[in-house]
């Protein structure tokens, strides 16, 4: 009987060979039924995925079905994943669907959408490239490829003005260490909000200036108190303005 063969021998008679077909019949039967029982519990809902996913699981480990049925059970429990938010399963999954099938459209989609998710940009818009250059008229692949670009220049965006803003602030730093001046823990912070000292673009620093006078119990801010400045400038013109006020 082919149940007593040994693993890689080919089967020596008719009746091991037929043993070995029937086998193969049953599993690859076994397979397609896990395969639509996976299906139905999908359709019933997020409390069944997890059984979905034992039926696809247990299908693909049948490995009864040709590559191009076994790319179906991989991208539908890369379906089932991406519901659950297994992401990076989901994407394990969906490439697993596309090497053993390349025209499974599917799984692309599926994989970029993981990869989104994962936040893998670069890797979405090829997924999507590559679908699309096999049904260049999937209407979803479009709209999806085209979420990626947003998603992708926004974030270019963000890291030009984080890459500026760190730039600025590495300037920022060594014009003061060149100035030999330190700096203490911010104070009076009610008074004068989040300003900060700025570095202009010919390397000139502009401070936020708090004048306190205790003996009235009052205080002056100069927001923009550049560092070629005199104090008496700002004293006069706060001078005129205290006139202003009181005549």
């Amino acid at each position: 009987m082919a149940l007593w063969m040994e693993a890689g021998s080919e089967p020596k008679t008719e009746s091991e060979l037929a043993d070995l077909e029937a086998i193969s019949a049953l599993r690859e039967s076994a397979a397609l039924e896990l395969k639509e029982k996976g299906n139905e519990y999908v359709k019933m809902g997020k409390s069944h995925y997890s059984d979905a996913i034992d039926c696809y699981t247990r299908a693909i480990n049948q490995k009864a079905l040709n590559d191009q049925e076994s790319s179906v059970l991989f991208a539908n429990r890369a379906h089932v994943n991406l519901l659950l938010g297994n992401y990076r399963r989901a994407l394990t999954d969906a490439q697993d669907a596309i090497r053993l099938s390349p025209g499974n459209v599917k799984a692309y989609y599926r994989a970029a959408k993981a990869a989104v998710s994962l936040n893998l940009l670069n890797e979405a818009k090829s997924f999507c490239e590559s679908a699309l250059e096999r049904d260049p008229d999937n209407q979803e692949m479009k709209k999806l490829a085209k979420q990626i670009n947003l998603k992708k220049t926004e974030q270019e965006e963000h890291e030009a003005k984080v890459s500026k803003a760190v730039a600025e602030a590495k300037d920022l730093i060594t014009a003061i260490e060149d100035r030999q001046l330190k700096m203490g823990k911010a104070m009076y912070r009610e008074l004068t909000g989040l300003k900060k000292p700025v570095l202009d673009k010919n390397r000139i620093l502009h401070w936020p200036v708090l004048l306190l006078y205790a003996e009235v119990m009052s205080s002056d801010f100069i927001e923009d108190f550049c560092e070629t400045d005199m104090f008496s400038a700002h004293l006069d013109i706060i001078s005129l303005f205290i006139e202003f006020l009181l005549y």
